[in-house]
């Protein structure tokens, strides 16, 4: 019934957004959105966590963007064209672009973004980018080049993964330490105004933006509320707009979007195909044992932990890619809720329980970004000593958890992470043995390695064939669900709530990742 009540729920907010985007839109006005937690810097590619990427996305824009069914579309590139042997694609660039510092846009600073930036600090672009070699044809055309095909290359350059930086700001510093990553400058419809740190972000209308007429509202403020419950209060007593992600609790998304002037929906996650899971460092023991981690799998209740954590805005997880992929396997191993199957392979490794019940202890740091995750991390740990390992709950702020990830320094740590369009996208960088880059987030933290899976992720990267990439990508997945690579939870659906009175806010598969620049504010009645 909940399943039930949720597609209703996700398609009559479908229909409202259709409606909503035929009418005519008002200039002017100040959104006022919920952010938690506050991100570390709003810069994408140097800061990659996702309440970083909804304000950055804003202020910066990529060569493309993506319908919900993820067709290309111009950006900052207004054409392209793909070589018959898909060795080459040519982009023509806009030519009425600027920077918000008022220098011109042009084929230089794609070329260093792609060239020299996104390379260095990008995780998933950098597995992506170094295949390709990008030149200037003109100053208004570049070319990349590849060794042989990447199919996906197409579906890369998104803002999230592929944002275009300044090359006369960045070029020849440090990317990490530069001035400008406190005071960014886009080329996007909204300009950097002011961080208060504890209160907001202000971002201002771009009045140079190229697309003429554009944006239609003022201003936006991303506003820091660290209480659940205030943020929901926020939405209800309508201070707030807009609410995504982890702004909401999932139970309160559910209420608040039955309101008559509030509305939810479920649409524009559609690149980003979300997963939640446990990381495990598999450098030590026991983790490094995969009976350890089958045992794991068993011993969670991923129904449960579907319809009373996330409320049923999720589906169970099967293993490494969505179930909305082209690319999904569905006949893989099973995992079922068994806590006896459990017991028996940790006594198969020799976890023996102690005269107390405990046969291990081991730390979980839990996903700093409000109750859900909380409740998850909580859940984790009653459901592992059912079966006699312990858990030490381990918590940080939104910096420190990331900082820990990124330099291994965890036993278990719970996340979840975008798979994007295609596997060799946003999956392969998490398994992959090269990807192993401690210092960098979202890469292979755990330490996995297997030179079969290597192989069978990079014969699909390349393979032109589709079918045979539903061959290879079925295969590795039959693989890293074997070894219990990581332990898959759910497929996470996060709902947007949003006043009724804002006006295409979801409007493409980037969702509330989109730059806004369509989005208005209907008149206050």
């Amino acid at each position: 019934m909940k399943q039930f009540l949720k597609i209703l729920w996700v398609l009559f907010a479908g229909a409202w957004l259709v409606t909503a985007s035929a009418q005519t839109p008002v200039r002017g006005g100040s959104l006022q959105s919920a952010l938690w937690p506050e991100p570390p810097g709003i810069v994408p590619g140097l800061f990659l966590q996702s309440p970083a990427l909804l304000p950055g996305t804003k202020i910066f824009e990529s060569l493309l963007t993506y319908d919900f069914k993820l067709a290309p579309q111009p950006m900052l590139a207004e054409s392209w064209v793909i070589s018959p042997d898909g060795r080459k694609y040519t982009f023509k660039l806009r030519r009425n672009v600027k920077w918000h510092d008022g220098k011109p846009f042009t084929a230089d600073d794609v070329v260093f973004t792609f060239g020299e930036f996104l390379v260095d600090v990008h995780p998933r672009s950098k597995a992506v980018f170094q295949r390709t070699k990008v030149t200037k044809v003109d100053d208004f055309t570049v070319d990349f080049a590849l060794d042989k095909p990447f199919a996906p290359l197409i579906r890369s350059f998104d803002t999230i993964g592929a944002p275009v930086l300044p090359a006369h700001v960045y070029k020849g510093t440090d990317f990490r330490k530069n001035p400008a990553n406190a005071n960014p400058v886009g080329t996007g419809p909204f300009k950097f105004k002011e961080w208060k740190r504890g209160e907001y972000i202000h971002l201002v209308r771009n009045a140079d933006y190229w697309r003429a007429g554009l944006p239609y509202l003022d201003e936006i403020f991303y506003r820091f509320i660290p209480d659940a419950a205030s943020r929901a209060v926020g939405i209800e007593s309508q201070q707030l707009h807009l609410a995504t992600q982890n702004d909401l609790e999932l139970r309160d998304a559910a209420r608040l979007s039955k309101l008559p002037y509030l509305e939810g929906t479920a649409r524009g996650w559609e690149w980003g195909s979300p997963i939640a899971w446990i990381e495990m460092n598999l450098r030590q023991a026991p983790f490094n044992d995969k009976r350890f981690r089958q045992a794991v799998m068993h011993a969670l209740d991923r129904n449960q932990i579907r319809d009373t954590i996330f409320s049923g805005f999720a589906k169970v997880a099967t293993g490494p890619i969505h179930s909305d992929s082209p690319y999904y396997e569905a006949g893989v191993r099973a995992y079922e809720f068994n806590p006896a199957k459990a017991e028996a392979l940790l006594d198969e490794m020799g976890l023996k329980k102690g005269a107390n019940g405990v046969r291990t202890t081991v730390k979980l740091l839990g996903l700093p970004y409000g109750e859900v995750w909380n409740r998850a991390a909580e859940s984790t740990r009653q459901a592992l000593r059912r079966v006699g390992i312990e858990v030490v709950l381990e918590t940080t702020d939104a910096a420190g958890w990331v900082d820990r990830l990124r330099n291994w320094e965890f036993e278990m740590i719970m996340t979840f992470l975008t798979t994007l369009s295609d596997p060799a996208l946003g999956v392969s960088r998490t398994f992959v043995s090269d990807n192993q880059r401690k210092g960098v987030p979202f890469t292979n933290e755990a330490g996995y390695s297997n030179p079969q899976v290597d192989a069978l992720f990079a014969e699909a990267a390349s393979a032109t064939d589709d079918a045979r990439r539903k061959k290879l990508y079925s295969d590795v997945q039959k693989t890293l669900v074997e070894d219990a690579a990581m332990i898959w939870m759910v497929e996470l659906q996060w709902p947007t709530v949003m006043n009724r009175r804002l006006r295409n806010a979801v409007i493409n598969g980037m969702g509330p990742n989109g730059n806004f620049a369509e989005a208005w504010l209907e008149k206050a009645r």
